[in-house]
């Protein structure tokens, strides 16, 4: 089961929120056939996605994370509900590359260099949202610039994926610690020695660590209090009505076109790669609630 926990410092000045994804991360890669880069790439994103998800203050409200380098991976889109379940997919889930001296995967290189934009769905009229240029598309060091930029909030992210041999996901998670308003000198310094002494995210997961324990080691010698645990995962909510809406959107002329080629027309949903078919005959009866609206 993946997880979420939030925990905040005694004195309120430090908050984190820490997540197992490896469940979620592994649907992924099973939906989208990924290879150990884009699994990786991926799997980051999900994972801070979820995090980002289960920050907002309304209960159905979203959040959008498109990380757009000029790697050979491209694009890559992932959506959270306010619960963190979250759901994403990336251009070339095929794409491979040479591990980096250290024998890591080379998420870096596979993004590239371009923008971060995260957009937020919180129910005002229109979605609030902010972009940054990526530091190095390694993910995690981009999330914090656009956290210090776009919101002004001074954070520390960490986000791994573990591949066995086999590609599969062997473990996922993450972090995001932040600082509010309050927040010492000798706090700073002291969370980054214990994030540097914590060590990875995976290794930790590898290790068997909870997320209790991870919590602990990064935010050691200050009083923590947990706020709250929920399960999390990967979730598309797509429908057969949703595409229903977008196919009407189309207008009256391309419906009735596609219907005259008199074949089903398929319609593949990017998050899980579900197929929703429609005969001709639908197509003309869409065509005709086009014409009316």
């Amino acid at each position: 089961m993946d997880r979420r926990i939030r925990a905040i410092t005694a004195d309120a000045a430090i908050q984190i929120t820490a997540v197992e994804t490896t469940g979620m991360v592994e649907r992924a890669r099973n939906i989208h056939k990924t290879l150990p880069l884009a699994t990786a790439a991926l799997g980051r994103t999900l994972t801070i996605t979820s995090i980002m998800g289960s920050q907002l203050k309304v209960d159905d409200g979203s959040v959008t994370v498109q990380v757009r380098g000029d790697g050979p991976l491209g694009t890559i889109v992932c959506v959270s509900d306010s619960e963190g379940y979250a759901r994403g997919y990336l251009q070339n889930p095929a794409v491979d590359l040479p591990l980096r001296a250290d024998g890591k995967l080379n998420v870096g290189a596979g993004v590239g260099y371009g923008q971060l934009m995260v957009i937020k769905d919180i129910g005002l009229k229109e979605p609030v949202s902010g972009m940054v240029n990526l530091v190095n598309g390694e993910i995690a060091e981009d999330v914090t610039r656009y956290f210090a930029e776009s919101e002004q909030i001074p954070s520390a992210c960490a986000l791994g994926v573990l591949v066995n041999t086999d590609q599969s996901v062997r473990q996922a998670g993450g972090y995001l610690v932040q600082l509010m308003p309050g927040a010492r000198d000798t706090d700073i310094d002291q969370l980054e020695r214990n994030i540097q002494k914590a060590g990875a995210m995976t290794t930790m997961l590898d290790h068997g660590m909870t997320l209790e324990e991870i919590v602990g080691a990064v935010l050691e010698g200050f009083t923590v209090q947990f706020l709250d645990e929920a399960e999390i995962g990967y979730r598309c909510n797509c429908s057969e009505s949703k595409v229903t809406r977008a196919l009407i959107s189309l207008g009256q002329q391309e419906l009735c076109d596609m219907a005259d080629e008199e074949k089903p027309a398929e319609i593949t949903c990017q998050f899980c790669d579900k197929v929703y078919s429609f005969s001709p005959e639908e197509l003309r009866k869409l065509a005709v609630n086009a014409k009316k609206k």
